[in-house]
């Protein structure tokens, strides 16, 4: 039945997707509502930038109705107790959609970026208070047990690094939305190994609602008026639900799922492409003494795209790679210490850009001896 009931709420997230996305193309070719072109742009011609629009109500929609009838049939009997789940995704839902009407906002006339930091830090807050928090580190650098004047900020501040990076990783056709359903799914198979049937669920209406927008954002033709961009209001509040089942799961609470010794590793390793990459370029523009905010091309999409590789093929191996680490942390947790994993993870990351870099020297040199 557990099982059953996520394939349904899936499904439904896909098929209510499917629906509302092209009306949603329909309005902003007729509204002219699009997406500017810049030196920054890797996309030519006009296309809609609102097709985030549809995530977060699709997504606060189906969890409130799939904790009614999960109410209903009896799934959440494992929850021991159902009142402190319950605040927290109600918590989550009002973040949801606090961070949906400001990227609306921001994709239609702009936000200052202060003001959007102001309004993430509102969003995570939302996660303390309602009792979801990092309160252990599993060994991780020697440290366990964290209290709440640890835990407290340090939740806040991973939640507005999660939003930004996957904000930050939206720069070509799929990538974001093919990162973010990669890390869903992984997500929601962790959480039915442990258990916790409603993060689960959470999880794949999270999958299934990114499943219409991938096809029409990859697969859409611009003259067509079928391509779409998430903007703003898509990449914060997928930033937003993938901090809270990361959060989730990272957390020390039985009311949630068993305790796992690996639990801090996996809650990141769906998502360590984002993280790690905004991590490498705020450093690159830290020592170059320039602006972490402001804009630049050393994305690792950037990168295999100097390399001459089609959009769509960066985009697939970016995808290959974010499985590649999630698998290989999933199976190394379970056999070596967190630290070891972890010190891999970082390890690899380095040696793969210092060969990209190798890679684009080569290419810019031959292309000098061509010219």
């Amino acid at each position: 039945m557990n099982y059953f009931f996520i394939v349904i709420s899936f499904v439904f997230a896909v098929f209510m997707g499917w629906i509302i996305t092209p009306q949603i193309l329909l309005v902003a070719f007729r509204k002219r509502l699009f997406d500017s072109v810049g030196e920054r742009k890797v996309h030519n011609g006009v296309v809609p930038r609102l097709g985030g629009v549809v995530f977060a109500p699709i997504q606060c929609c189906l969890v409130v109705i799939a904790m009614f009838f999960m109410y209903k049939l009896g799934i959440t009997a494992y929850i021991q107790d159902p009142l402190t789940i319950l605040f927290q995704f109600l918590l989550l839902m009002a973040g949801l959609l606090i961070l949906s009407m400001v990227g609306i906002v921001d994709d239609l006339i702009r936000i200052d970026y202060r003001k959007k930091f102001a309004v993430q830090f509102i969003s995570a807050s939302f996660f303390p208070l309602s009792g979801l928090w990092i309160n252990d580190l599993y060994g991780l650098l020697g440290v366990t047990f964290l209290p709440p004047w640890v835990g407290v900020p340090l939740t806040i501040f991973a939640t507005i690094f999660i939003i930004n990076a996957i904000n930050l990783i939206d720069g070509i056709d799929g990538l974001c939305s093919g990162l973010v359903a990669i890390a869903a799914f992984i997500f929601g198979f962790l959480f039915i190994y442990g258990g916790a049937w409603l993060h689960a669920t959470f999880a794949f209406i999270t999958a299934g609602v990114l499943c219409p927008f991938f096809y029409y954002n990859v697969f859409g033709k611009s003259k067509g008026k079928r391509r779409i961009f998430m903007g703003d209001t898509g990449s914060l509040t997928l930033g937003l639900s993938m901090a809270f089942l990361a959060i989730s799961y990272a957390m020390n609470n039985p009311l949630i799922k068993p305790f796992s010794e690996g639990a801090i590793v996996l809650s990141f390793a769906a998502l360590i492409v984002p993280l790690f990459d905004v991590v490498r370029v705020v450093w690159i523009r830290y020592r170059h003494h320039k602006p972490i905010f402001m804009p630049d091309q050393n994305h690792i999409h950037h990168k295999f795209l100097r390399l001459g590789v089609s959009h769509h093929i960066a985009m697939i191996l970016i995808l290959i790679l974010a499985l590649l680490f999630s698998f290989f942390n999933i199976i190394a947790v379970q056999y070596v210490s967190n630290n070891i994993v972890i010190f891999v993870d970082v390890v690899v990351w380095i040696a793969f850009h210092l060969w990209l870099d190798r890679l684009e020297i080569i290419r810019a040199k031959h292309e000098m001896a061509n010219n």
